[in-house]
């Protein structure tokens, strides 16, 4: 989870919903390294910039995860909440392989997103909803509409 520390932050730890996935809350640039030394190829940030004062924007986060030879992408999950161009972006961004770690302010932004697109590639619902809650993450209220996107895939 990501540490406020003044307009600081670190990440102290990436959860690993699947050998595709992990997430984490909020990183510092300097995570994107410490990513690539742990095998990750891409970061998706799920969060907006300037959510809150002092959090390092989507292009500092960028600019780093590039450095360390990332791919990167920028899908924010604001206030309006997950759309389908979200959950599309997301799905691209998973075929596009991985394995990949997603952030937001305490990874559940991007665990629910993982999940929608997930499942609108034909995952197994059950499956998705079994490794977000092994990652400390409740997803089980979407289950019902995780089942229609996995059968509309």
């Amino acid at each position: 989870m990501a540490i406020a520390r003044g307009r600081r932050y670190t990440c102290a730890m990436f959860i690993r919903l699947t050998p595709d996935i992990a997430v984490a809350a909020q990183i510092a640039p300097e995570d994107c390294a410490a990513a690539a030394a742990q095998g990750y190829v891409a970061i998706i940030s799920n969060r907006p910039d300037d959510e809150v004062p002092g959090q390092p924007s989507a292009a500092k986060i960028g600019a780093a995860a590039a450095e360390a030879g990332l791919r990167f992408a920028h899908i924010p999950v604001g206030p309006a909440g997950i759309d389908e161009a979200d959950i599309a972006a997301m799905a691209a961004e998973l075929a596009a392989g991985g394995p990949v770690l997603a952030y937001c302010r305490s990874g559940t932004r991007s665990t629910n997103l993982w999940a929608l697109a997930a499942a609108s590639r034909g995952g197994d619902a059950d499956a998705i909803v079994a490794a977000a809650a092994a990652g400390g993450y409740d997803v089980s209220g979407m289950a019902p509409f995780l089942r229609s996107l996995a059968a509309r895939a």
